[in-house]
């Protein structure tokens, strides 16, 4: 064929002197180049945002999916909450109640003194208020046998209020020497010095007005 015939006679150094219909073909072949070229860089780029794309896609059904479940589950978490809320408040309002505490006082003093202790000191320190419970501490200076304060914590548990003692700072000590601090004979008479604590509960209009006196204090700064 001539066309090839052209192309094996091409003098390279007459560019100007070559067949049309071989210029023809060598400007077409330039421009499919050129736009393989073009339509790779596009779809190279395209691809790297359909990568990306693809990415962000599973990331938002992992979100989607958790966040339904917590909406599925939405309903039956309040209602445990509501639970929870309604269990608490019963159990503060189990606590002695601020006109109830003095006599809780002298209840539990005479405890120990009808479990035969020797009471030294039972003095009820300044109330610490809480968001919606008071700490009352006690400082205690008592002495008796293991029975006696065994008796003791038995009467305050089976009081008509729910009555919690914690201690702080408690020191528990043989009273007869050689009876040994940590293993005090069974009989022995034992000291028990320091600081328990009772807790109440503060009325709504208590921790109402505890609430409503916190931003004051804040604003008078």
């Amino acid at each position: 064929m001539k066309f090839f015939d052209d192309l094996r006679n091409l003098d390279r150094n007459n560019i100007g002197g070559w067949p049309k219909s071989v210029k023809g073909f060598f400007v077409a072949l330039v421009i499919v180049v050129i736009v393989f070229i073009g339509w790779y860089a596009y779809v190279s780029g395209e691809q790297d945002t359909l990568s990306t794309a693809q990415q962000q896609e599973v990331k938002l059904k992992q979100e989607f999916e958790q966040k339904q479940a917590k909406v599925v589950n939405l309903d039956a978490l309040k209602a445990q909450l509501a639970q929870m809320n309604e269990m608490l408040s019963q159990m503060l309002r189990e606590l002695p109640s601020k006109t109830e505490m003095p006599a809780l006082l002298v209840n539990i003093s005479q405890s120990a003194q009808a479990a035969g202790i020797v009471t030294d000191e039972f003095t009820p320190k300044p109330e610490i208020p809480k968001e919606f419970y008071a700490i009352q501490p006690i400082s205690l200076k008592m002495q008796g046998t293991y029975h006696q304060f065994g008796t003791f914590i038995s009467t305050v548990a089976s009081l008509p209020r729910v009555v919690i003692l914690t201690m702080h700072d408690v020191s528990l000590s043989a009273d007869k020497p050689g009876g040994g601090k940590d293993s005090p004979p069974a009989g022995g008479v034992l000291k028990l010095e320091g600081t328990v604590q009772t807790y109440r509960y503060l009325g709504d209009e208590e921790a109402k007005g505890k609430n409503d006196k916190a931003p004051a204090r804040k604003g008078g700064k």
